[in-house]
């Protein structure tokens, strides 16, 4: 089973009554043939029924339900009767979608004209009076090839916002006492639409210690050998990570419940690696690479960060700190790959070895050095094995989270970057970052709004999808790292 949800968009044109209905259909058929060429292989139904009333709209999502239709696009083809059209949204169930459709020639500015464009004014104002949010494009109204093109853009949103009212979260084991700094409240997950089950860390390690002698441990194991092939530095212990994993996955499968899909926030320190003897990294990066995050630390929101950012992108995400501050000698050295950013534009991005292998340069099987240190100071690791360690590849990364605040208000961030071809000379799964104006966002956003130092990332640029996809879930705040010259509201004006 996948770990992230289909989408099967519902497309519904809606026609205002003193309109011609004819055109509605018309412009629908046009925008589904341009959807296809946008977007070959998009999973859609466009609804036969042109809502005009509300009797139009219940059959129309009759009809969607028997489509299968998870996320609804109302397409004001003409000014559409914004009643029918919002009550619709209101019933359905999923994330919807609202657009229109603009003027196509000035030689057909009478019966060939729709005002859709006032339509859609009438539209957003019905969907506040009946407490819906739906996502509105920054401009929406477009001829066909628009209007394709945005429904395009809504599927990933769509899949974040179903796969998120669909996902349990496993914890195991509380923060330690120094250590509170991913601490939330849990109220506005419920909000969200999202399950969580809290469980202590002596749950996790008799469910560990019932497969000790699970027959799927060997073929595994040699799995996990296969995959890491010349950076497999420490085969003695991958039984035991193939045994955490079966233990994990079988968990999920006994405790989903009715949540189709699942992540995990997992205390790794300090008791674990004396307890269960090995550090846990490499099999949260192998659940990682299959859309299941295993967040570090008993990170809650860093957990649901990562599947955010899975069902946004389709592509394999982390969760790092934001962690130390890039050397003058190394950024002197590195000008050439470094650009035009500035110094106080850097950071380094690490975790022990969470990162998935897809995302590093010549990954390889190692300890957890800061583990061993007090852990085992003396002689070869032997219970701090179990990190997956190497360069981030450089390339277009997002950073992102989805918080909630002390007194239970969810925010949000996120800022595009790139991960830099500079060498980070470090130890475990790590990169240099580049975000502009990282700076001042590190001051007025991370510390200003009282982040705490995990930042999900995601390998690409994924601005667009993520802030509209916080909006969409409610989130009020999302903030992103203002250009220079536009100041945050509590920023210094003569620093």
């Amino acid at each position: 089973m996948s770990n992230l949800p289909e989408v099967r968009l519902g497309i519904v044109a809606v026609s205002r009554d003193c309109f011609p209905s004819a055109l509605s259909r018309r412009r629908l058929g046009a925008v589904t043939a341009e959807l296809g060429k946008i977007k070959p292989g998009v999973d859609f139904f466009a609804a036969g029924t042109i809502v005009e009333n509300e009797t139009d709209a219940l059959r129309a999502l009759d009809e969607l339900k028997s489509a299968g239709a998870n996320a609804l696009v109302v397409y004001l083809g003409n000014f559409g009767p914004e009643g029918p059209e919002t009550m619709m949204a209101a019933k359905f169930g999923g994330p919807s979608m609202f657009a229109a459709a603009a003027e196509e020639s000035g030689e057909d500015l009478f019966d060939g004209r729709g005002d859709a464009y006032c339509g859609m004014l009438n539209a957003s104002y019905n969907l506040g009076l009946r407490g819906v949010r739906a996502y509105i494009p920054e401009y929406p109204v477009a001829t066909p090839p628009g209007v394709a093109s945005m429904i395009a853009e809504f599927e990933p949103i769509a899949r974040v916002v179903i796969g998120v009212r669909r996902l349990k979260i496993f914890s195991f084991g509380p923060r330690p006492h120094d250590f509170l700094a991913c601490n939330a409240p849990i109220k506005p997950l419920y909000d969200l639409g999202v399950e969580i089950q809290e469980n202590s860390e002596l749950d996790l390690y008799a469910s560990f210690n019932d497969h000790r002698d699970d027959s799927r441990i060997g073929g595994l194991a040699k799995e996990m050998a296969s995959e890491l092939g010349e950076g497999n530095r420490h085969p003695g212990v991958l039984e035991r990570l193939a045994q955490y994993e079966i233990t994990l996955l079988d968990w999920a499968e006994r405790n989903r419940g009715a949540s189709q899909h699942f992540a995990f926030a997992n205390k790794c320190w300090p008791a674990f690696q004396t307890q269960f003897s090995f550090v846990p990294c490499y099999v949260n990066s192998r659940l990682a690479s299959r859309f299941i995050p295993v967040s570090c630390e008993t990170d809650i929101y860093g957990a649901l960060s990562e599947y955010v950012i899975a069902a946004a992108t389709q592509v394999a995400p982390t969760l790092l700190d934001i962690n130390n501050t890039v050397p003058e000698d190394m950024f002197n050295e590195h000008k050439a790959a470094i650009g035009n950013f500035r110094n106080t534009d850097l950071f380094m991005g690490f975790h022990c070895g969470n990162t998935p292998s897809c995302h590093l340069v010549a990954p390889e099987m190692k300890y957890q050095l800061i583990m061993k240190r007090s852990l085992e100071p003396e002689g070869e690791p032997n219970i701090t094995r179990g990190t997956l360690e190497g360069t981030i590849r450089g390339g277009d990364v997002t950073i992102f989270r989805l918080q909630s605040t002390a007194d239970a208000e969810l925010k949000s961030y996120v800022a595009e970057g790139a991960v830099l071809d500079v060498p980070p000379r470090s130890f475990g799964g790590i990169g240099v970052f580049a975000i502009p104006e990282m700076g001042r966002f590190y001051r007025h956003v991370l510390i200003g709004k009282r982040y705490p130092h995990h930042a999900a990332v995601a390998f690409g640029h994924a601005g667009r999808t993520l802030f509209a996809a916080a909006k969409l879930l409610g989130v009020r705040d999302v903030a992103f790292n203002q250009p220079a010259g536009v100041l945050y509201p509590d920023e210094n004006p003569f620093a």
